[in-house]
């Protein structure tokens, strides 16, 4: 929630926060008081003016025709004991009356979009593993006045994150961007970094004693409140009519990309093709075909077999395992560029560590048209790649099988523009693929569309 949108007080804007603004106003905190009563005795209720928070909701459309999805997706809930606006993981919207009534319409569809954008990017998921992963009290942070030390003031430190995340691109073209928002620059801080990279780097006691009054809901922090719902109460979503939402958000985005932010660009492309950790796929598949079944193993008589036992007079050879030889196949063909072989040389010195560091047990191979010589790994910034010509790793595979001892496992990495093995190799094989367009690459052949790395090979794409 910004902080013009959430600072409870009569004023519709807020004052500036300083060591010598005016007192703020005491936030309530009690449960609501009986309908006949209103806020305080005697004093009638304030009717939730609908009129005039769907006109701001249809300003907000107006302005960011993108959300809009998103925003007609809220359910909206009257609840006197929030004290501005809020949402719940459940899309649902818990409105104050009174801030409706002393909110211009403009800056309320300002908190029409602040309050989606805390769902679309799963600010109340991330939360959650945040607090998990986690500890809320670092070194030098203290509670937030009048809030309790373990919840509160970790609720506080994830609220104020995530307004940080999203609060640097959702102002302007039509939404204002109120006095005393809550952005990065309060800390000195840069625009554009994650909700989770703020929590990491800042230390945000400081600003707990004039922001202790923000809240906008466990849709901002994924911790549950009193006056929500919950999952079992009525008009919530689904997850699977939440991420309908999200994707029909996201195709929006896509579809008009000069319409938004490059903070909305970039959720919408990797909302629902989230970057893999390739590094760590790439180590897991190497490992995994290491340690497969009959990987390394060999018959040794240096141990008797236990089954010599049952068999009188037969000595038997018991299996033994041996570490498993890996030769890994570099593209080194025209269509690789120098980054993507320094990366390569980079997974060479992983894949060494993922078998035990045992140098002696990975060697190289350069291919492009044709093969070079399996060169034994010493260091891999060392190693001298060799080629810039056509691809053909059929070249790099036939190789690696004639070396002397054959390898248990080859790893090829490559763009993938080559032809491949038109027979599944007698050992395990892992393709590190480097990403290519799907259009056609050859300007000579504008039809060339390359073979697809075949099923018996483990593939992990390199981002």
């Amino acid at each position: 929630m910004t902080g013009a949108a959430k600072r409870p007080g009569p004023h519709p804007l807020p004052y500036p926060m300083s060591r010598t603004a005016p007192p703020r106003p005491v936030r309530v905190t009690v449960p609501s008081p009986p309908a006949a009563s209103g806020g305080r005795a005697g004093r009638p209720r304030i009717p939730l003016d609908t009129e005039k928070l769907l006109a701001a909701r249809l300003h907000a459309v107006k302005v960011r025709p993108y959300l809009a999805g998103a925003l007609f997706a809220l359910h909206v809930v009257e609840d006197r004991s929030v004290p501005t606006m809020a949402v719940d993981a459940h899309w649902r919207c818990y409105v104050s009356p009174g801030f409706v009534a002393r909110t211009p319409v403009e800056e309320l569809a300002g908190v029409w979009v602040h309050e989606v954008s805390h769902l679309l990017r799963d600010h109340h998921g991330r939360g959650e593993r945040y607090a998990r992963e986690h500890e809320e009290h670092g070194p030098g942070e203290r509670s937030a006045r009048g809030v309790p030390p373990a919840e509160g003031w970790g609720r506080l430190r994830r609220n104020i994150a995530a307004d940080f995340e999203i609060n640097d691109d959702i102002y302007g073209d039509g939404l204002p961007l109120p006095a005393g928002a809550v952005l990065p620059s309060l800390l000195r801080l840069p625009d554009g970094l994650l909700m989770e990279e703020y929590l990491r780097t800042a230390s945000m006691s400081g600003l707990a004693a004039d922001l202790a009054w923000l809240d906008c809901g466990s849709g901002a922090d994924g911790q549950h409140r009193p006056w929500e719902l919950g999952p079992e109460g009525a008009h919530g979503l689904s997850r699977q009519q939440r991420d309908a939402v999200r994707f029909r958000v996201a195709e929006a985005i896509k579809g008009r990309p000069g319409d938004a932010p490059e903070g909305w660009r970039r959720w919408a492309d990797e909302a629902f093709h989230p970057p893999q950790p390739w590094r760590q796929l790439l180590g897991a598949a190497v490992r995994s075909a290491a340690s497969a079944p009959g990987v390394g193993e060999d018959h040794s008589y240096r141990r008797p077999s236990r089954r010599s036992a049952g068999v009188p007079g037969v000595l038997l050879p018991s299996l033994r395992r041996t570490p498993p030889r890996v030769c890994v196949v570099i593209d080194t063909s025209a269509s690789v560029s120098d980054a993507e072989l320094g990366s390569a040389l980079l997974e060479v010195a992983a894949i060494s560590r993922a078998v035990g560091g045992r140098r002696d047990l990975v060697s190289v191979i350069s291919c492009d048209a044709a093969a070079g010589v399996a060169v034994p790994l010493c260091r891999a910034e060392n190693i001298e790649l060799v080629g810039g010509g056509g691809t053909d790793l059929r070249s790099g595979f036939a190789r690696a099988l004639r070396s002397r001892p054959r390898p248990h496992v080859i790893v090829a990495l490559t763009d993938g523009q080559t032809p491949w093995p038109s027979a599944q190799p007698p050992c395990r094989t892992v393709v590190g693929l480097f990403p290519r367009p799907a259009h056609a690459v050859d300007e000579r052949n504008p039809d060339y569309v390359p073979d697809a790395p075949p099923s018996w090979a483990r593939v992990v794409t390199i981002n």
